[in-house]
């Protein structure tokens, strides 16, 4: 188990009535999350919503940064996998782009359906721990590119992996400024944005 791992659960329960009480506390810390914010949310907020025992909750979690990093894992996973099936469609250079502009809606998407992972990102800015995560998985999304473009371009192992890094990291700065603006004017931005991409060149 790396860093970023050992920072999220200690333990997560298999036996159904442990399970139950770990997906109430869950739950619990992303509504208190979304109401109050990452600065002001305590571990006895979730106790008191949950209504767990304190060693309960600490038997999983250490502090509130293993809290949010449980759920942070949780989007990016769903996240990795969306864009996994969009990477999957594509068939050559031509479908790149196209594909990108999907990955790039479907990101969006995901920070309308999920308003956690905005409250998350919010937390991530001041957290050198949930930092590394986002780190983590911003280069598990450029590996999924990276390796998916190997297998329809003739390209340098290098180039394809400045290529895919400078994509995802785009991609995930524009949305990440979208979803906080009204949604028409962010839309716009995207538009705009997804106008620019292009099938990767390395002439």
């Amino acid at each position: 188990m790396d860093e970023v791992q050992q920072s999220a659960a200690r333990l997560v329960p298999t036996q159904k009535r442990s399970r139950a009480r770990f997906e109430a506390i869950l739950e619990s810390a992303e509504q208190i999350l979304l109401e109050k914010g990452a600065d002001a949310f305590r571990m006895s907020d979730i106790v008191a919503r949950a209504g767990v025992p304190h060693g309960s909750l600490y038997q999983y979690f250490p502090d509130k940064t293993a809290v949010i990093a449980t759920l942070a894992l949780r989007a990016n996973a769903a996240g990795q996998e969306c864009v996994a099936a969009e990477l999957a469609r594509i068939s050559g250079p031509e479908d790149v782009a196209d594909a990108l502009r999907r990955v790039t809606d479907g990101y969006y998407e995901m920070f309308r359906e999920m308003p956690v992972m905005r409250a998350i990102w919010q937390a991530t800015q001041a957290d050198p721990t949930l930092q590394k995560l986002d780190a983590e998985d911003r280069a598990g999304l450029a590996n999924l590119l990276q390796a998916r473009l190997a297998q329809v371009l003739a390209a340098p192992a290098d180039l394809l992996d400045i290529f895919a890094r400078l994509q995802i990291t785009l991609i995930g700065a524009v949305v990440r400024e979208a979803i906080t603006l009204p949604e028409p004017e962010g839309q716009r931005l995207l538009a705009q944005f997804k106008r620019g991409l292009k099938a990767p060149d390395f002439g």
